[in-house]
């Protein structure tokens, strides 16, 4: 039987481990959407984040990394205060889904550093 005839397929997407063991209570999932063309800026994490494409592309740079276009059924990760250097909205915008890891009293913060 091939993939295509299995009536339920698994493919891993992603697989990172992160720098340090972190202490997770509770995981807010956010779908967040940036109009075409719009950069969101320079800017890292308090936790580390997981995303998914839904729509639309996006180009996405963590700081020391090749940048890469992102579209639908893309996934991502940017570690916890990493600078993402880009992630520009595609000429359709970008839709998509970001899940963050939190401890038990952390609130998501994003913070914009200079391109």
């Amino acid at each position: 039987m091939t993939d295509a005839d299995a009536p339920i397929t698994r493919k891993t997407l992603l697989d990172v481990r992160l720098a340090e063991v972190k202490n997770t209570h509770r995981i807010e999932v956010r779908r967040i959407r940036i109009m075409p063309g719009h950069a969101a800026g320079a800017h890292l994490h308090n936790g580390p984040v997981i995303g998914s494409i839904e729509a639309g592309s996006v180009w996405f740079q963590v700081d020391g990394e090749p940048e890469s276009l992102l579209r639908s059924g893309d996934v991502f990760f940017e570690p916890e205060a990493t600078r993402i250097v880009r992630f520009d909205a595609g000429e359709d915008g970008v839709t998509f889904l970001g899940y963050f890891l939190l401890d038990a009293e952390q609130e998501p913060e994003i913070t914009f550093t200079d391109a």
